[in-house]
């Protein structure tokens, strides 16, 4: 099944946490915290660890995400993780990647599987989806 929605980030808190040891590279390295809230048939809530290497002025870099879902998908209740991450030269996303832990689903998303994407529209609209599965409880 594939149930979409939009998404608004709620908090990008920078923090302190970064390689140690330090090595030099061309872009430097940050992790954040993020808060995400999700409407249409993704409703609900995520906690995101946010790690990049980025360059603010030329919009050129690649992130790697962790989000710890709570809401619902297509009005089945639970909770899951999902893994993302994507690749920008300043104008393009490539080399994207995007999918959900397998056992981390629980309540009526217990036994979640599958993949997903993000885009983001020329207006600024975020957007995801989740193509999944539900497997059997136990």
């Amino acid at each position: 099944m594939r149930a979409a929605g939009t998404f608004s980030v709620k908090a990008f808190v920078p923090t302190e946490l970064g390689p140690d040891p330090a090595v030099p590279t061309g872009l430097p390295v940050g992790v954040a915290r993020m808060e995400k809230h999700y409407e249409g048939e993704v409703v609900g809530r995520s906690a995101t660890l946010f790690t990049a290497a980025f360059d603010q002025a030329t919009g050129v870099g690649t992130y790697v995400a962790m989000e710890s879902f709570e809401g619902s998908l297509h009005g089945r209740g639970g909770s899951f993780n999902f893994a993302h991450s994507a690749t920008t030269s300043g104008s393009d996303r490539t080399a994207e990647f995007f999918t959900i832990v397998p056992s981390s689903g629980t309540g009526e998303l217990a036994g979640i599987s599958g993949a997903g994407g993000m885009a983001i529209d020329a207006d600024g609209t975020h957007r995801i989806w989740f193509d999944y599965e539900l497997g059997e409880l136990s």
